[in-house]
């Protein structure tokens, strides 16, 4: 059975160039997202992380497929020693001093593990997004929950 992509859509009062250094400069992403040492905006670079709910850690495995600067960043998104790929796509629309982000999880559904079940990325998204990545953008904090 093939699912929708999961797609969640946030303005912001911040400038486009604010909302692409937060997706792809790695200091600002560990402000908001996580701490992902290992990232470059260039295709091709594979980059990992590790994140997870409660008591269970994983390590995700990445790769930068398409950068459009200051419009579109897209990445691949696995899980090591599980089944199973996706992709999550940042797309940007500038409206003067305003920023609409359209966030794009598609292939969720190739997961088998129970932990990746879809409505866990809809928590985990919707916090990132409506929360810390707007607290991030217009109040210059940083939420992190993991």
């Amino acid at each position: 059975m093939e699912e929708k992509p999961l797609i969640l859509e946030r303005e912001f009062n911040a400038p486009i160039e604010l909302v692409w250094r937060a997706i792809t400069e790695k200091e600002l992403m560990k402000k908001w997202y996580f701490d992902i040492s290992d990232f470059k905006p260039q295709v091709g670079c594979k980059f990992h992380f590790e994140g997870g709910q409660e008591d269970k850690c994983y390590v995700h495995l990445c790769e930068v497929l398409e950068v459009i600067p200051l419009k579109k960043l897209k990445y691949s998104w696995r899980y090591e020693g599980y089944e199973g790929i996706s992709f999550v796509t940042f797309e940007l629309f500038s409206d003067g001093e305003k920023t609409k982000v359209k966030l794009i999880h598609e292939g969720i559904e190739t997961f088998t593990n129970p932990d990746f079940i879809r409505d866990n990325f809809v928590g985990g998204w919707n916090y990132l997004i409506h929360e810390s990545l707007k607290a991030y953008l217009e109040e210059g904090k940083a939420l992190r929950y993991w």
